[in-house]
C-alpha cells in the first residue's frame, strides 16, 4: 500500500534525499520518494508498517513528519515575520556598507553591531543550526549546514576582531546577518510561489461540500454530513449549491457546472436519468440525485488523488539531479577549505580568505537545483488539472512530450459511441422482427454501445423480448446464448469467419454495400451454422475528431487507428478524418500487439481509448490516454485521463507535457550554470558573502517563478481561444 506523510524541515535537494534514505532503511519499506516543492513523501510498504515507525525514522533524520491533513489551523504569526525581523535588525548593519558607496564614511560601535547581529544568528538561525547538525549526525549535508558554516565563519571572525583588535577593526557582522535573512527571504518567497503552483488541489478541495441535504422515505428532508451518507440515499440539489456526491438525477433538469472538475467552459444540460459529478455546481433547477459513489470512489476524490500522486512523484530527469545533490554539498565543503588554503598560501589576510570561503559555502546552496524539476512538475500538473486533463504521475508528463505517433481507438473515442441500427436485413425465411427479437434476446443485458443501439430500436418497435439463458461473451467477437431452444450468437464477421460459414450471395452482397458506406455489422447465427440475418450500425464522428487530429499534426505527431471494427467501416472513418495509417478487424489483445511491435521498433506511441477491452492497448503504449466515461479499467490503465470527451484534449496534454518539459530543461540550466559559475567567482574573491546569497536566493525564488510562467502562458492561450 501506498503511505503519504507531510515533511517539514526540507531546504534543499540534499534533505529529501536524506529523508528518502531514512525512509529506505525501515523494515518492509520497498520504495521512497520525497518531493521538495510539495514536501510530501510517498512510501510503498505492506501493511504491517506502522506510520509512527515511518514519522519516527524522519524525526531521526532531522525533520519533521506528520500525516497530511485537509486543512490546516492557520499560525498565530504571519509566516514571513522572521525576515521582517531579520530585516529590521539587519538593516542598521547594512547601511554603513552602502554609505561607503556614496563616499560616506561611518560605522555603528563595534557592541552595537554584536548586539544586532546575535539574534539573527542563533534565534532567526537557529534553524540552520539544528538541520545542519542532523545532518552533520547523519554523516550527510544540505543546504542548512552550507549557511550554518558560511554565516558562524563570518559572525565568529567578527567577534575575534572585536575582542581581540578592538571595535575600529573591519567586522563582518554584516555578512552574517544579511545573509541568513535573504536566505530566509528565499524561503519564503518559495513559499509563496510554491502555494501558488498547488492552486490545484486547494481548488479541487475547495470543491467538496461539508454536508448534504438528504430526502427520507417519509418526504421529510435533513442535513446529512458527508460521512454520514448511503449509497442509494437522494440529495436534495437547490439551485446556487454544489452537488455532494456522485449520483444519478431522479428528479428535476438543470444546467451543471463542472468547470473545475473537467474543465469544460460552459456549463452543462443535465435531465432525469443522466450522472453527475460531486463538486460541480448546480445552476437555476432543483435537482434530486440518488449516490452511486461515495468516499473514495467519487470522482472529486478520485482526481484528487491523481493529482497529488502526479505532483508528488518524480521525473526520470530527478533521479540525475538526485545523484548530483547526494555528492554536492561535500564538493562544496572541499571546495570551500581549498579556497581557504589558497587565499592563506597566497598570504592574504585570514579576513580575506575566511570571508572568500564563506561565499562559497553561501553560493553554492543547492536550493535552486533540487526545486528545479518539483516546481515545475507542480505548475504542469496543477494547469493541466484546470483544462480538465489527469496526469497519473511525473513519468506520463515527461513521455507525453516526446510522443511521435498517436493510436485511437474508433467506437467511443473518434465518434460518438452512441450508434443507431441504420438496417435490418434478414436471411431468406427470416421474419425481420423475429430476427430483431433474437438479437435482442442475446443484448439485454449489456451494457455495449450496440447492444444499447439494438434494444433501442427493439423498444421503438415493441418487441416482447424472448429470455436468454446461458449468456457467454466471445471477446473480441460477439456474444452467444440460448434462446427458446436454440442456440444463437450474435458477432462480427470475425466470428462468421471463424465458425466456416459462408451467407447466401445477397446478403454477402449487401454486408459489403453497408460496410463501403461505413456501417459496422453484425451476423445472427443458428447453432454456430446458419446465417439468419445482418444487422447494420451506423455512429456519427465525435465534433471534435477532425480538429483534434489537425492539431496534431501540426504538432508533427503522426495518428493511427485501431479498431475491431470492419475493413468498410475504419476506412469511411480514416478517410473523413485525414487518418492514412489505420487497421481493422483487431481484438483487444492484437491492439496491445500491434502497439507493442511499434514500440519495438523505436517508436513512442499514445493509445486513446475508452473501452473496457482498451485496456490491454492503454497499458502497452508508451503513453495510455483514456476518454472520460469510460471504462474504470481504461482509466486505471492510462497514464494520462481526459475529463470530457473533447479529442483536442489529446494535443493540449502534449503541449502541456511540452511545455514542462522545457520549463524543467531551462530550470536546470538555469540552476546548474548559477553554481558552476558562481562558485569560481566567490572563491577568486570576485562576490562577498553579502551578495552571494542575495544570488543565492534570487536562483530559488526564478526557479520556481519561472514554473509559474508556465500555468500563465496556459491560461493566456486559453482566455485568448475562448
Amino acid at each position: 500500500m501506498t503511505i503519504e506523510l507531510q515533511i517539514e524541515g526540507m531546504t534543499c535537494a540534499a534533505c529529501a534525499g536524506r529523508v528518502e534514505k531514512a525512509l529506505r532503511k525501515v523494515p518492509g519499506v520497498s520504495e521512497a520518494a520525497v518531493n521538495l516543492a510539495t514536501e510530501r513523501a510517498s512510501i510503498e510498504a505492506p501493511p504491517g508498517v506502522a506510520v509512527g515507525t515511518l514519522i519516527g525514522a524522519v524525526e531521526k533524520a532531522g525533520y519533521q513528519a506528520s500525516e497530511p491533513q485537509a486543512e490546516r489551523l492557520p499560525p498565530r504569526l504571519p509566516s514571513g515575520w522572521p525576515v521582517l525581523a531579520g530585516a529590521l535588525l539587519s538593516a542598521p548593519l547594512l547601511l554603513p556598507m552602502l554609505a561607503e558607496l556614496f563616499g560616506r564614511m561611518w560605522m555603528l560601535p563595534g557592541g552595537l553591531q554584536w548586539l544586532l547581529a546575535t539574534p539573527v544568528q542563533f534565534w532567526l538561525g537557529a534553524r540552520f543550526y539544528r538541520a545542519g547538525w542532523a545532518a552533520l549526525k547523519a554523516r550527510s549535508g544540505n543546504m542548512d549546514l552550507l549557511v550554518a558554516l558560511g554565516t558562524s565563519a563570518a559572525y565568529g571572525l567578527s567577534v575575534y576582531e572585536l575582542l581581540v583588535r578592538g571595535a575600529d577593526h573591519k567586522l563582518y557582522f554584516e555578512a552574517s546577518s544579511v545573509v541568513i535573512t535573504l536566505v530566509l527571504l528565499g524561503k519564503w518567497l518559495e513559499a509563496r510561489a510554491k502555494r501558488q503552483a498547488g492552486d490545484a488541489i486547494r481548488a479541487l478541495n475547495a470543491l467538496r461540500p461539508s454536508t448534504a441535504r438528504v430526502r427520507r422515505e417519509d418526504g421529510s428532508e435533513q442535513d446529512v454530513p458527508l460521512a454520514q451518507l448511503r449509497l442509494g440515499d437522494r440529495i436534495v440539489v437547490r439551485p446556487g449549491d454544489r452537488i455532494a456526491v456522485d449520483g444519478e438525477i431522479v428528479e428535476g433538469a438543470s444546467h451543471v457546472d463542472e468547470s473545475l472538475i473537467t474543465g469544460e467552459s460552459l456549463p452543462v444540460a443535465k435531465a432525469v436519468g443522466e450522472r453527475v459529478i460531486g463538486g460541480a455546481l448546480n445552476a437555476e433547477g432543483l435537482l434530486v440525485v440518488r449516490a452511486t459513489a461515495l468516499g473514495a470512489l467519487s470522482s472529486l476524490e478520485r482526481i484528487i488523488r491523481l493529482v497529488e500522486s502526479a505532483q508528488a512523484g518524480k521525473a526520470p530527469i530527478q533521479r540525475l539531479v538526485d545523484q548530483v545533490s547526494a555528492v554536492f554539498v561535500p564538493v562544496v565543503l572541499v571546495i570551500a577549505l581549498l579556497t581557504f588554503a589558497a587565499w592563506m598560501l597566497a598570504r592574504s589576510p585570514l579576513e580575506t580568505a575566511l570571508v572568500n570561503a564563506v561565499a562559497v559555502l553561501v553560493i553554492a546552496c543547492p536550493c535552486a537545483l533540487g526545486l528545479a524539476t518539483p516546481a515545475a512538475l507542480l505548475a504542469g500538473t496543477g494547469v493541466a488539472a484546470r483544462r480538465g486533463i489527469l496526469i497519473r504521475d511525473a513519468e506520463a508528463l515527461e513521455i507525453a512530450h516526446g510522443l511521435k505517433l498517436i493510436a485511437f481507438d474508433k467506437t467511443g473515442t473518434l465518434t460518438e459511441g452512441r450508434p443507431t441500427l441504420q438496417a435490418l436485413v434478414p436471411a431468406a425465411g427470416v421474419e425481420r422482427l423475429a430476427l430483431l427479437a433474437d438479437a435482442a434476446a442475446l443484448q439485454q443485458h449489456s451494457s455495449h454501445p450496440l447492444a444499447l443501439a439494438l434494444l433501442a430500436q427493439a423498444r421503438v418497435e415493441s418487441l416482447v423480448i424472448p429470455s436468454a439463458q446461458e449468456t457467454r461473451a466471445l471477446p473480441g467477437r460477439g456474444v452467444e446464448a440460448r434462446v427458446d431452444g436454440r442456440r444463437l450468437a450474435l458477432g462480427s464477421t470475425r466470428l462468421l469467419e471463424e465458425a466456416s460459414i459462408e451467407p447466401d450471395p445477397a446478403l454477402s452482397a449487401e454486408a459489403r454495400r453497408l460496410e463501403g458506406e461505413g456501417m459496422t455489422i453484425s451476423w445472427l447465427l443458428r447453432e454456430g451454422s446458419a446465417v439468419l440475418g445482418l444487422l447494420a450500425f451506423g455512429d456519427t464522428l465525435k465534433p471534435s475528431a477532425k480538429p483534434a487530429l489537425e492539431q496534431l499534426h501540426a504538432l508533427g505527431v503522426r495518428t493511427l487507428m485501431l479498431t475491431g471494427d470492419n475493413e468498410g467501416a475504419a476506412r469511411a472513418v480514416a478517410a473523413t478524418l485525414g487518418i492514412t495509417e489505420w487497421r481493422a478487424r483487431l481484438l483487444p489483445a492484437d491492439k496491445a500487439a500491434a502497439i507493442g511491435k511499434l514500440r519495438e521498433a523505436g517508436e513512442r506511441i499514445g493509445f486513446v481509448g475508452d473501452g473496457l477491452n482498451d485496456g490491454p492497448a492503454l497499458a502497452a503504449a508508451s503513453c495510455g490516454i483514456a476518454m472520460a466515461g469510460g471504462a474504470d479499467v481504461a482509466t486505471e490503465a492510462a497514464g494520462i485521463s481526459l475529463m470530457r470527451g473533447d479529442l483536442q484534449l489529446v494535443a493540449e496534454a502534449i503541449e502541456i507535457s511540452r511545455r514542462t518539459t522545457a520549463k524543467i530543461r531551462q530550470n536546470l540550466v538555469w540552476a546548474f550554470a548559477y553554481n558552476v559559475l558562481g562558485i569560481p567567482l566567490a572563491a577568486f574573491g570576485l562576490l562577498s558573502p553579502v551578495v552571494a546569497g542575495a544570488a543565492m536566493a534570487f536562483s530559488s525564488v526564478s526557479v520556481v517563478a519561472n514554473a509559474l510562467l508556465l500555468r500563465r502562458s496556459v491560461e493566456t492561450r486559453t482566455r485568448s481561444e475562448r
